[in-house]
């Protein structure tokens, strides 16, 4: 199969790095956002380049926090978003929902605000002074408000101080008691709070602890979210009644509720095979909201995402067999298979390199079948993937194996274009991150 690749071109993004959110971009995409999700400007310029217009359909199957979706619902176009992880598909039905009346939530938030202020002056706890907001001491009083066992055994240690959880809590539970129409908008803010301010996260890519907060002005931080958010919704109510519908859903079993033959285009990031659990993202928020409440909870919905790493590799896993006529992907596997045994690596998870490898892109093979269903002939797809070299630093080519079984599966490979890339210390090579753009003809 030959592959065009291309490096950049008239239409392409201005600077194939640059991966930030452009300030002119905030409004909605920042209710709440993966810190790797792709720019809203990527999103724009392909678009253009799908010569999307008005009356179209897009679909993100991948939708994360609704980058995609947001974008179409900005420019005017109709979108289904799938997503299988219950934080993610929370901030994309939110940010895709701008019916709310922005003064119904500000005087709602504010009303929350000081419920929870005047509590917190009873129980004689006071706002934290900007001093004391990061000291290495834990504080452990008598009469916070905490997470259950279950709930502890979830979350990464020491992801979030006592303090702030109690005023996260008692936030929770003042939002639980408020009109539900505003109850999603300030879920999602709050989520926001944890990630930005109240936890003690970091990213880089990977989620990790920071030093600890002894204590943090939450309801501040949330307060002022809210805010922005109902400022948002100010500024683009008149795009509310542009559909963009959100399917909880795993993208290789496409919900019947998508039409037959509905979408035009189709621009997504899935997963990329590597040792990146995606749960582990949003599992502070997850928790504290109970969209995850139990270790069954979290298996249940690990087994509906793309297995693109050896944490949520099952026994009864059969996506391989979608790809066993891709001599490409058999060779992979074979060779991270090989140098697991050359270099005497015997852990459970390193055993699991080159199956993970090959249920990564059977899993995606599933998906591509399943897309046919709801594609138009004609409908130009843009998939966002990288290289990676996880397994034992054998290179994967994730954009060109993706390719190949696209094509295996029916579709027409336009192109390959380069987004970015990214120097890897430990192969010392350079990681592609490129957008595999298809087309279906049609069954």
């Amino acid at each position: 199969m030959a592959i065009k690749i291309q490096e950049t071109d008239s239409w392409s993004i201005s600077s194939p790095l640059h991966n930030k959110l452009a300030i002119v971009d905030r409004p909605i995409h920042a209710w709440y956002r993966f810190v790797l999700s792709f720019p809203p400007h990527l999103v724009r310029s392909y678009f253009e380049n799908f010569g999307a217009e008005e009356g179209k359909v897009v679909m993100d199957p991948f939708c994360g926090t609704g980058t995609t979706l947001v974008e179409a619902k900005k420019l005017g176009f109709a979108s289904h978003g799938i997503e299988a992880n219950p934080m993610a598909a929370l901030a994309s039905a939110v940010k895709t929902d701008w019916t709310l009346n922005a003064v119904t939530l500000r005087v709602a938030s504010r009303k929350i605000a000081d419920e929870a202020n005047t509590r917190f002056r009873k129980e004689r706890f006071p706002a934290p002074h900007p001093a004391t907001d990061v000291i290495k001491e834990q504080s452990s009083l008598f009469g916070l408000l905490d997470l259950n066992t279950d709930q502890r055994k979830l979350i990464l240690e020491n992801s979030i101080s006592d303090r702030p959880l109690h005023r996260v809590l008692v936030l929770k539970l003042l939002i639980s008691k408020a009109e539900a129409s505003v109850q999603d908008h300030l879920r999602l803010a709050l989520a926001w709070t944890l990630v930005n301010s109240a936890g003690n996260l970091r990213f880089g890519p990977e989620v990790g602890i920071t030093a600890p907060k002894f204590d943090v002005d939450v309801v501040g931080d949330w307060l002022s979210q809210v805010e922005r958010m109902a400022d948002d919704l100010d500024e683009w109510r008149c795009n509310a009644g542009i559909e963009a519908r959100v399917h909880p859903g795993d993208a290789r079993s496409i919900p019947g509720s998508v039409p037959d033959q509905s979408v035009d285009f189709v621009f997504t990031s899935p997963p990329y095979p590597n040792e990146k659990d995606y749960t582990r993202t949003t599992r502070l928020e997850s928790v504290i909201l109970d969209l995850i409440r139990t270790r069954s909870e979290l298996k249940h919905l690990k087994q509906g995402l793309v297995r693109s790493n050896t944490r949520n590799v099952y026994v009864g896993d059969d996506d391989h067999l979608f790809v066993e006529s891709v001599p490409e992907i058999q060779r992979i596997a074979k060779e991270i298979e090989e140098r697991r045994i050359e270099q005497g690596k015997t852990s459970g998870f390193e055993k699991l390199y080159h199956r993970v490898t090959k249920l990564y892109f059977g899993g995606m093979a599933k998906h591509f079948r399943e897309m046919r269903r709801v594609l138009k002939p004609g409908a130009v797809l843009g998939y966002v993937v990288g290289d990676q070299a996880s397994y034992l630093r054998v290179m994967i080519r994730t954009g060109q194996l993706l390719a190949q079984v696209a094509e295996q599966e029916g579709y027409v490979v336009e192109r390959i274009d380069l987004f970015r890339t990214r120097y890897a210390t430990a192969t010392k090579q350079q990681l592609r991150e490129e957008v595999v753009v298809l087309r279906w003809p049609g069954a």
